[in-house]
């Protein structure tokens, strides 16, 4: 596998291939060949080499948490007491369910996280029982998502 300070070479037929399963990562190879005009064994082989590089990190199915009642996203940056805390605090927030992506990050908090809930009464849950309990953190700051107006990949 490639480092990660080393770019990739990509030509046009492996962003074809990329652009239709990014759209659809269902998509049957043999369809994309026949759109592409490649067969599918060489499909194959450059998926395989673009996994290789690590370019591509897998595919997965995309849960509609609303369907499941999960309709609160909001965004929690925390702030903690000493930088030391910050694995700490990483490893405790891990075992959060709700909490869906953790990043460190420049400016006034420590750590930036993203939470799903299924309401406003469930987050305010979260963050007083599980949350605001974790060793080293002094506040947090809340940011409510009223609704995501992009979401998507970089442009291949």
């Amino acid at each position: 596998m490639k480092s990660n300070n080393e770019n990739v070479k990509i030509d046009g037929i492996d962003k074809k291939i990329l652009r239709f399963l990014m759209s659809d990562a269902r998509k049957p190879v043999l369809e994309i060949a026949r759109k592409i005009g490649i067969s599918g064994a060489a499909i194959h082989q450059r998926l395989r080499k673009l996994e290789a590089s690590g370019l591509i990190a897998g595919s997965k199915f995309i849960i509609n948490p609303k369907v499941l009642g999960y309709t609160t996203m909001a965004y929690i940056g925390i702030y903690l007491d000493k930088a030391m805390s910050n694995p700490l605090a990483v490893k405790e927030l891990e075992k959060i369910p709700e909490v869906l992506e953790c990043h460190y990050t420049t400016g006034n908090w420590s750590i930036l996280i993203k939470v799903l809930c299924r309401d406003n009464e469930h987050l305010m849950h979260v963050l007083n029982r599980d949350i605001q309990q974790i060793e080293g953190v002094s506040r947090t700051e809340t940011f409510i998502s009223l609704d995501q107006q992009i979401d998507r990949q970089i442009t291949i």
